[in-house]
């Protein structure tokens, strides 16, 4: 009833300003006029050409078969604005009720139009390496955010969706990393604003952190660009090291009419598949084998078995408990998920106005209970012009992020998949009638019933410009940005779970993020007689982000009524406040001539306050040059090539986020009290030193098109090179501090991108069009004094020479086939398997990566399948690790059912140990039996859309009207055997590719209508 009457409500709110449109509109409409637009050459209809009569803001577009029809308030003849895209606009004289149109293409406007650093570019002219995304593309898959919608469509950016709960982050490598304890996540321009993509959770999900990105509507966003090269960069300049995605939301058109756009789908989605566990008594035979090959016979295996009697199954052992059964708390844990979304917008213009008007709501259950997200969002695109040559706008984004945000990670304690998979099977989940934990976990249903983790997130993102012709050609360009998050987070455990045994635990953080931008552009594009072409921009931005938290506890309830901290027997609380400032000033020149030769350089200069008191200022140039070898004599005429160029680029750019607002400077703590009198102490040590990670990229790519673009492919080839790493470097106890920050790495990464798009076919209303895209990255650390280790129990090894994300492991040679025992590779030939022996095998980086869409479209129907692919990365399959143990860690742990291949007598062959205790060395932590090939090709998306004729949508009074299916995660093609070969425990970046106690990403399907009137 809620989304309900919140449906009815924006489309009463954004109804309004039609409703005004409408009064102010052209005379009574009673006679009528109808029509077809069509392709002059090949006569094929254009699908969704504008068709609106001068001097009045009415129009209709065209339906699939290049129709269009509307009532007319005029006596003929009148004249008809048409208007297509990649075409000229065309006005033609109506002089009867019934017309056809031809229009012609406008080489202009078929030169795609790309958003680059602070203003636009016709493609045919980039230096830069960019990749533009059409969103309409990736929106029907239901993750929570845009940035998992674009796994597979960008080439050289590798994206991975660790978990299949939606609205947590999501991986997004551009070009390979740069930084070990720096970020390496991409800055995100959303209309100008730079916004905050890092997480504010504070309370522990298991390892997992929540996605900023999240917070915005895939719905309201027009195009998203991604610039890769440091060329293309540069005038981000501190921003760029890892990459720039500009997010542009839509805005409406001066002289438009009012159009209603409205959405609406339903879904479900459920696991792929779940792990194969051994039953009952399986799982109680792999105990007794292990207590029999340990040769040890003791009266607490009883207790073991919760004191069900044996029988004797040899000699000096114990047998198996008696009508042994089996327990299923997987399918009490998973569920099949529903998926909702609605969104509704009102778009159009007048001669001195346009504006979009839209809004959301989105709702995903996970399919691991109780795990839900739920997001509302309202949006605001204003444009108003105060004269020819001055224009004011606004852009405004609100939202409201709701996560039920359940432990879906690693903890025993409030860990849902803990509880589910890794209490043994043979174990009931009551005793003497009452719920109970087994094995050091909660009770699952007991979980599932009295979960309470809850986030909120508050978030406004927006700008306010102002832009002004100072002369011709020369435009002045003010704008005044802010981003907003207010991020409210509380749990309550209760006395029947075990974080909340003691009388109950409730906690409290609010956090609020608020960052401030003001810019300045000047802008100046002239041409020069009919061969030259010049543009400059120059500018400046300001930007100032605040970080606040509180945070509280309390413990000790009188019942588990009470829920508020203020009813705790015991409180304690903390606050924190962090700052940093951000001056960068910035200039751009490029130059053409005669549309061959093309040139241009960049520089910005940025001055951080998170820096070394003579160190704040980092200053990253950029120059680049590309040769459309087209435009030359010897290639006009070829009329095999449509278009060819060459391009190379150079640049520096920089990065400073991750590492806190105060690395520089020596902290004190006033926590510090001493026998109940308040006291200082000292809390970070000072690096006056420290200065800017700098990252240095070449690009050479190449651009063609053949057949009369029939084939376009691009190619690119770069090389990156980070020096000054900063790093977190330990220091000795002695010093009273455990690290401080510093200059101390070096890393590179080298690769290749390849972009085909080809029309397979065009005919008699059929087209069939292909996009592929392929990369590769290499990834090494060129300089690090001494090795560092993360992840559970240091699988992850940062050594120089070694690609990051390295994993660090005993490799596993064979089970001999005679002891049953593992055999190791004894690296430094001791006789003895000790740490010394671990050595790298193999990383979180596949050998190429990509993805393959094919579109097919005939009259009303359209189809598109998305595949995404990688091939050569390992994952640490960490949950096999504990389902292996063969009953050693029986009431502590589940047991795969892969254990049935065991070696049980001299002469198997296999490469699953015997159960024993006392070789630990058959089940040692940080094996490479573990350690799995994490290749795969994924269905990511198969859409199929039907758009009804223009007869069928009028009737309904709308001048568009589609139904669509969609399915995605449709099959995997893997040799993993965990459950998704994307799946990582931690979000932090240098823990990846560690797959232990995560739901997978489902498969869904969901179907859909969109309106247009």
């Amino acid at each position: 009833m809620k989304k309900k009457l919140l449906v009815q409500f924006l489309l009463a709110i954004l109804l309004i300003p039609s409703v005004i449109i409408a009064q102010n509109a052209d005379a009574t409409i009673n006679s009528t006029l109808s029509g077809r637009v069509l392709d002059e050459k090949t006569n094929e209809p254009l699908i969704g050409a504008s068709v609106q009569i001068k001097g009045t803001t009415h129009g209709v577009i065209t339906d699939a078969e290049g129709k269009f029809y509307f009532k007319t308030g005029q006596k003929l003849p009148y004249t008809l604005i048409v208007n297509y895209i990649g075409y000229e606009l065309k006005e033609v004289l109506a002089t009867t009720s019934s017309i056809s149109i031809s229009l012609q293409t406008n080489a202009k406007q078929l030169s795609e139009i790309v958003v680059v650093g602070y203003g636009t570019q016709e493609r045919k002219n980039l230096i830069g390496s960019i990749t533009k995304v059409n969103p309409l593309e990736v929106n029907a898959i239901p993750v929570g955010s845009i940035d998992a919608q674009l796994q597979g469509k960008v080439s050289g950016v590798q994206i991975s969706s660790p978990t299949g709960v939606p609205g947590e982050t999501v991986n997004v490598r551009v070009r390979g990393a740069t930084s070990i304890n720096a970020d390496n996540d991409p800055l995100y321009v959303v209309d100008g604003v730079f916004i905050n993509s890092n997480s504010l959770q504070t309370i522990g999900t298991g390892g997992k952190a929540t996605s900023p990105i999240a917070d915005l509507n895939p719905a309201d966003i027009q195009s998203i660009e991604v610039l890769k090269d440091a060329e293309a960069t540069a005038l981000y300049g501190s921003r760029g090291a890892n990459g720039v995605i500009l997010i542009t939301t839509k805005r409406g058109n001066f002289e438009q009419a009012p159009k209603v756009n409205f959405n609406v789908s339903y879904g479900q989605a459920k696991a792929i598949k779940l792990w194969e566990l051994t039953t009952g008594p399986e799982h109680a035979q792999l105990v007794n084998e292990w207590w029999i090959n340990t040769g040890k016979d003791t009266p607490s295996l009883n207790r073991t078995f919760a004191n069900r009697p044996f029988r004797p199954v040899s000699e000096g052992g114990r047998g198996l408990p008696e009508e042994q059964q089996t327990y299923d708390r997987l399918s009490e844990a998973f569920r099949t998920a529903t998926l909702q979304s609605y969104d509704i917008s009102l778009v159009g213009g007048t001669k001195t106005t346009k504006y979009y008007i839209g809004g959301g709501f989105n709702s995903q259950e996970a399919i691991l209970k109780p795990i839900t997200f739920d997001r509302a969002s309202f949006k605001v695109n204003l444009d108003q012009k105060i004269n020819d040559r001055v224009q004011i706008g606004v852009s405004n984004s609100f939202s409201r992020t709701y996560r039920n945000q359940a432990r879906a990670g690693d903890g025993p304690q409030g860990g849902l998949l803990q509880a589910a998979l890794h209490t043994p099977t043979y174990l009931s989940p009551t005793e003497n009638g009452v719920l109970v934990g087994r094995a050091g976990f909660d009770n699952l249903t007991l979980l599932l019933n009295n979960y309470d983790v809850n986030s909120t997130s508050l978030r406004y993102i927006g700008n306010l410009y102002a832009e002004a012709e100072l002369l011709p050609n020369l435009k002045l360009r003010s704008s005044w940005g802010a981003d907003y998050n207010n991020y409210n987070e509380s749990e309550y455990w209760n006395t029947f779970l075990l974080l909340g045994a003691q009388g109950g635990l409730a906690t409290s953080s609010i956090s609020q993020f608020t960052s401030l931008l003001n810019e300045q552009t000047l802008t100046y594009r002239q041409k020069i007689g009919k061969k030259h072409s010049l543009g400059v921009v120059v500018g400046n931005t300001l930007q100032s982000d605040v970080l606040t938290r509180t945070y509280a506890e309390g413990r000790g309830f009188a019942n588990n009524s009470f829920k508020i901290i203020s009813s705790a027997a015991t409180t304690t609380s903390t606050q924190s406040w962090s700052k940093s400032n951000l001056a960068s000033f910035f200039a751009k020149a490029d130059y053409g001539f005669d549309g061959k030769y093309l040139v241009n350089f960049s520089i910005r200069a940025d001055g951080s306050s998170r820096f070394g008191s003579d160190r704040k200022w980092g200053y990253f140039p950029a120059v680049g040059a590309a040769w459309r070898l087209k435009q030359e004599s010897f290639l006009k005429d070829v009329g095999l090539i449509s278009d060819l160029k060459l391009r190379a680029s150079y640049g520096i750019v920089g990065n400073q986020n991750g590492i806190g607002n105060f690395a520089a400077q020596g902290l004190w703590t006033g926590g510090a009290p001493y026998q109940g009198s308040p006291g200082i102490a000292p809390q970070q040590l000072a690096n006056p030193d420290l200065k800017w990670e700098r990252t240095n990229q070449f690009n050479v790519g190449l651009d063609a098109s053949l057949f009369n673009s029939k084939v376009s492919f691009e190619i690119n080839y770069y090389t990156k090179y980070t020096r000054d790493g900063l790093l977190q470097l330990a220091l000795p106890s002695t010093t009273g501090f455990a690290n401080y920050w510093s200059n101390a790495a070096e890393i590179s990464n080298k690769g290749f991108e390849l972009n085909i798009n080809t029309i397979n076919y065009e005919r008699a209303g059929l087209k069939w069009t292909t996009s592929f895209n392929v990369a590769q990255n290499i990834n090494k650390i060129e300089k690090l004094e001494n090795p560092l280790r993360y992840g559970s129990r240091d699988l992850i090894l940062q050594q120089q020479g070694t690609p990051l994300y390295s994993f660090w492991v005993y490799k596993q040679l064979s089970v001999n086939p005679e002891t049953g025992n593992v055999v190791y590779e004894d690296v430094n030939k001791d006789g003895q398997i000790t740490v010394a022996d671990r050595q790298i095998v193999g990383s979180i980086w596949p050998k190429f990566f990509g993805g393959l869409t094919n579109n097919v479209s005939y009259k009303g129907f359209e189809l598109s399948a998305f595949l995404a692919f990688q091939y050569g990365n390992k994952i640490y399959n960490h949950n096999k690790f504990f389902g292996e143990g063969g009953g050693a860690r029986d009431a502590a742990r589940v047991i795969f059912a892969s254990n049935n291949a065991r070696w049980q007598k001299p002469g198997d062959i296999t490469d699953v140990p015997r159960p024993d205790g006392v070789n630990v060395n058959n089940y040692r932590d940080g094996g490479s039996r573990w350690l799995e090939d994490g290749s795969f090709l994924r269905l990511r998306s198969l859409n199929l859309v039907y758009n009804f004729p223009k007869a069928i949508a009028n009737k309904l009074k709308a001048d568009a009207l589609k139904l669509y299916v969609n399915g995605t995660n449709l099959f995997l093609l893997t040799k993993y055997t965990g459950l998704d070969p994307e799946s990582s425990a931690s979000s932090d970046q240098n823990a990846q590719g560690i797959d232990l106690g995560t739901p997978p990403q489902p498969r869904s399907f969901q179907a859909g209508l969109s309106l247009t009137f």
